[in-house]
């Protein structure tokens, strides 16, 4: 089947060499500054879509999906707390724990910590610190054994290495006749561990859940339990139905309202980087606009011939927005093809660029990922690429009406 000829003229004025080579020159630019727009879409985009995927995967290495807290801190019953929750679709495993606030002292050292009491073999069920273990090992936490597992961040503060003795000091002191005297407990550190977050590295210890109720005195009670779900996605819907089911007063948190700040920030930010940098893809789609206008100018003649050929002015029009989607589409090419292999490759190039210039651009001691995370959504693709498109499509709408308005007559004049 023919082509329209308004298609291959506006292809063959695309690719043509013009008396003035200035106008080449400015479809290039065109073409360069859509593509660098695209791309730039693309990989911060992707940036901020693994920076999310990051943040969540450590955040949920030590926080739970869904966390059951006693009504006054305590809870008594948590074994039949577990077994309701396991009850609701979706809860694949509990665990208790006990949780409260302390001080470590090593030598001439200290820092505050939250002290977690756990079991290893129900905590290996909701979180995932086994794979973040630098040192030793969770199995370590036997009862009576009076072990201790740190953060990394923390242990690097206090100057401890595994195998030596750390003292917790309880908030829960003592009356004696000389005064309240603070809570004091000496325990052996058996491993360290690293999940990549310095809130955690630097503020959290671990220990036998049995070690920790006999610290603060808790007897059999514990801080409550802790969920694992099939969906981490549905969260909030499950915390809402075991807010109905459970027959004891507690308090019911999901992840996404433990943490709602950092994600609630982070999809912020994408929005409005998608908003900022698709200002410069139209930006390099309105280049278009005087790129066509002088094309139209350069063609004033071809355009009067071909209108006493018995060219419509909307051929006319259709010729030049052929025209100018072709240079919106080339650049619209390169910038996804640049985007995409940048976007796959970014924990190849930063740190190679880091290299270069001698610096490190996220310093884990600031922020809460050191490394600069990639996660290409195609999703994204899709819609960096229709936005982009429509907007070098409405870029060629005037001058190609104004290509349509030319008078033959007026054209020929001089010719």
């Amino acid at each position: 089947m023919a082509l329209p000829y308004e298609l291959l003229i506006g292809l063959r004025y695309t690719r043509a060499k013009r008396r003035n080579q200035f106008v080449s020159f400015i479809s290039m630019i065109s073409m360069l500054g859509i593509a660098l727009g695209v791309a730039a879409l693309i990989v911060v985009l992707s940036v901020m879509n693994g920076f999310q995927t990051e943040l969540r995967g450590r955040i949920l290495a030590v926080v739970s999906h869904i966390q059951i807290s006693g009504a006054s801190g305590e809870m008594a019953n948590w074994q039949s707390v577990a077994e309701q929750s396991l009850k609701v679709p979706g809860v694949l495993a509990a665990a208790p724990f006990v949780q409260a606030q302390g001080m470590l002292s090593f030598g001439q050292s200290v820092r505050g910590a939250m002290v977690r009491g756990v079991l290893p073999d129900f905590e290996d069920q909701v979180v995932d610190f086994r794979t973040h273990m630098k040192e030793g090992s969770l199995d370590s936490l036997t009862p009576d054994s009076f072990n201790i597992v740190l953060g990394s961040e923390l242990a690097r503060a206090l100057g401890i290495f595994v195998g030596d003795k750390v003292t917790v000091i309880a908030p829960q002191g003592v009356v004696t006749p000389a005064g309240v005297i603070p809570r004091l407990k000496t325990f052996t550190v058996s491993g360290l561990f690293e999940v990549g977050m310095f809130e955690y590295d630097s503020g959290l210890a671990l220990i036998r859940m049995e070690d920790a109720q006999r610290l603060y005195r808790m007897e059999d009670r514990v801080s409550g339990v802790r969920l694992k779900l099939d969906d981490l996605f549905k969260a909030p819907a499950i915390a809402r139905e075991l807010a109905n089911r459970l027959d004891t007063a507690a308090f019911i948190s999901d992840w996404t309202r433990s943490h709602a700040n950092f994600f609630r920030a982070v999809a912020i930010e994408k929005n409005m980087m998608f908003i900022i940098l698709s200002l410069i893809v139209a930006v390099a789609a309105f280049n278009i606009v005087s790129t066509l206008v002088m094309a139209v100018t350069d063609k004033q003649a071809d355009i009067a011939i071909l209108r006493t050929l018995g060219a419509s002015p909307g051929s006319i029009m259709a010729i030049f927005m052929v025209q100018g989607a072709l240079i919106g589409f080339i650049g619209l090419g390169l910038g996804v093809a640049g985007g995409v292999a940048l976007a796959l490759n970014v924990d190849v190039v930063v740190p190679l660029i880091e290299r270069l210039l001698g610096t490190q651009f996220m310093s884990k001691e600031v922020y809460y990922i050191s490394n600069l995370p990639s996660e290409l959504q195609w999703k994204d693709v899709t819609t960096i690429t229709g936005v982009s498109f429509l907007l070098s499509l409405v870029a060629t709408i005037y001058p190609s009406w104004r290509a349509s308005r030319v008078n033959p007559a007026e054209a020929l004049r001089y010719e």
